[in-house]
């Protein structure tokens, strides 16, 4: 069957702290809502590629995120390491919306 895109609405940008993160549960994905510096915001995977650190616990610098355990780098806006390091974690599209809400989109199974 083909997927169809689901519009979920998760907070208002405010409710991300600057240089942190927000994790939210829906469809049964564990995902890590990032605000920047610059007041980008940018969802992952919260599950590192290399030993399943949770991003959402890592440290938030430029468009990238250092995880917690073993400091792989990821880019916010590919989903790809820095680096040395080798590997790639799954990213989700986020609008703001109205004025400041934050909408996350998701693909499911029809």
């Amino acid at each position: 069957m083909a997927p169809f895109e689901r519009w979920f609405d998760i907070c208002e940008v405010e409710d991300i702290p600057v240089r942190g993160s927000r994790r939210v549960e829906k469809d049964g994905l564990n995902i890590a809502i990032f605000r920047t510096a610059d007041n980008r915001v940018f969802a992952v995977e919260n599950r590192c590629a290399h030993k399943g650190g949770p991003l959402s616990e890592g440290i938030v610098h430029d468009c990238a995120v250092t995880c917690p355990l073993h400091n792989w780098v990821y880019d916010l806006s590919t989903g790809k390491t820095r680096g040395a390091d080798e590997g790639q974690i799954r990213t989700f599209p986020v609008e703001i919306r109205d004025g400041g809400r934050v909408h996350l989109r998701l693909a499911t199974a029809s």
